[in-house]
């Protein structure tokens, strides 16, 4: 029942559309002024990401509340459907009485104009002057039945119009109604989507070139069974404040994962030493706020086992680092090639170790599955460890909350009637009540043919 109501309710709005009301629609976009023009090629101050997160989690509360004033305006405009169909509603009961009323009064019509018709067939069949004037008498009496039936009509059916005008209107209102609240849902729809999206692209991984480490004093030869200091210097060359955090990884050749290494690395944190694993990339603690320009040294010192034979070690570092507006920044990573001598060898003459390109397969960040792919990129590789621990604290991943919300993102009304209503409330706001008074008459004037 709804659903033929819903159906009756949009074919009758847009079968009455004037053309003109779309036509003319182009015309009604203003041409935006210059100061306009001007505001909108002015880019705003870029968001930090708190402020993108505040955003994200803003939209999607609006989101929620929408979907549920939607979900609870559907049922109101069902209920409200129902019983303006109920014939106990008053306006639907005015429009039953004045309906019949109508109905009377174009049966009286008809049996007046059927009493003039047999009038004026016994003035036509009058053989002499008594019998006509009495027939002319019978006519004169019936045609003005006929004008009163007529009379009669017309007030009737104005009288239905009016009531079926009124039935019309409410169901129209209550349908526009629930319409708003679909804009509502789809508006924040959209604010959700957007806030969502910015706040991911923030998220991305981006590299910066300025952002530098340099091993200073890094031998390449070393000794096993002596003791190596060294410095790792960061620098940010941006200009940007970052919180910088090293990322560093020595590696035996031949050693595989999990396998304790002969090399034990240590760096400083100001008041003690603390040892790397040893298997894999890590980020061994964040030195602090650098602003643009600035440097930082952490003390870093290894020691090897005793070993049997010469063999290569590699030296990986780069400066990561987050900002206000991102939270994962790497800086491009440095290769490091030394030797690790057997204990007691005499190495002579021994330079720094010179910085290079990592390989491929090197040049990638804790947690990654691939590498970085490209060391001028702007945005590549997976996210580094900062990013794994800002989603462990909330600024990262999705929540099952947050799941179950974009899971309903293209909700607009999942049940199958609601389809109509859509319809119809899409046609309520762009053409109002007053719009069905054509079809109305319309439909009175069949009803009556």
């Amino acid at each position: 029942m709804r659903l033929r109501r819903c159906l009756a309710v949009a074919a009758a709005i847009a079968v009455t559309t004037p053309v003109a009301l779309f036509t003319a629609a182009p015309a009604l976009a203003a041409t935006p002024s210059a100061a306009q023009t001007q505001n909108q090629q002015k880019k705003p101050d870029q968001p930090t990401y708190a402020e993108l997160e505040k955003t994200a989690a803003d939209a999607k509360k609006a989101y929620e509340d929408a979907v549920a004033a939607e979900e609870k305006g559907e049922k109101e405009l069902e209920a409200t459907l129902d019983t303006l169909d109920s014939d106990t509603h008053p306006l639907r009961a005015a429009t039953i009485t004045a309906d019949k009323a109508a109905k009377d009064a174009a049966d009286a019509r008809t049996a007046a104009e059927q009493t003039v018709t047999d009038a004026e067939a016994k003035l036509e069949a009058a053989g002499n002057a008594a019998d006509r004037a009495e027939a002319q008498k019978a006519l004169e009496a019936a045609e003005a039945g006929l004008t009163e039936a007529v009379k009669a009509k017309q007030e009737a059916d104005t009288a239905a119009e009016k009531a079926q005008t009124a039935l019309d209107d409410a169901r129209v209102a209550a349908v526009r109604e629930y319409s708003v609240l679909q804009n509502t849902l789809d508006k924040a729809r959209k604010a959700k989507e957007a806030a969502d999206e910015a706040l991911a692209t923030a998220k991305e991984c981006v590299r910066e070139n300025g952002l530098t480490s340099l091993a200073v004093g890094l031998p390449s030869k070393v000794v096993a069974g002596t003791t190596v200091d060294f410095t790792l210097r960061l620098t940010n060359g941006t200009e940007r404040t970052l919180s910088v955090d090293p990322l560093v990884f020595v590696h035996v050749d031949g050693e595989g994962p999990g396998e304790k290494s002969r090399l034990k690395v240590e760096w400083s944190n100001g008041s003690g030493w603390q040892a790397l694993n040893g298997n894999e990339p890590e980020h061994i603690g964040p030195v602090g706020t650098m602003k643009p320009g600035g440097h930082s040294d952490v003390k870093l010192r290894m020691k090897a086992d005793s070993v049997a034979r010469s063999t290569e070690v590699i030296a990986l570092f780069a400066a990561d680092a987050s900002s206000a507006y991102r939270p994962c920044v790497q800086g491009p990573m440095k290769r490091y090639d030394f030797a690790l001598l057997p204990a007691g060898s005499e190495p002579g003459e021994v330079d720094d170790a010179k910085p290079g390109e990592p390989d491929t397969d090197d040049d990638k960040r804790p947690g990654t599955a691939a590498p970085a792919t490209g060391k001028d990129s702007s945005a590549q590789g997976g996210a580094s460890e900062q990013a794994a621990k800002a989603q462990a604290t909330g600024t990262g991943g999705e929540t099952e909350a947050e799941a179950e919300a974009d899971g309903n993102l293209a909700r607009t009304g999942s049940s199958s009637a609601m389809a109509p209503i859509a319809l119809a409330s899409a046609a309520a706001v762009a053409l109002g009540a007053g719009t069905v008074f054509a079809i109305r008459r319309r439909r009175r004037a069949a009803d009556n043919a």
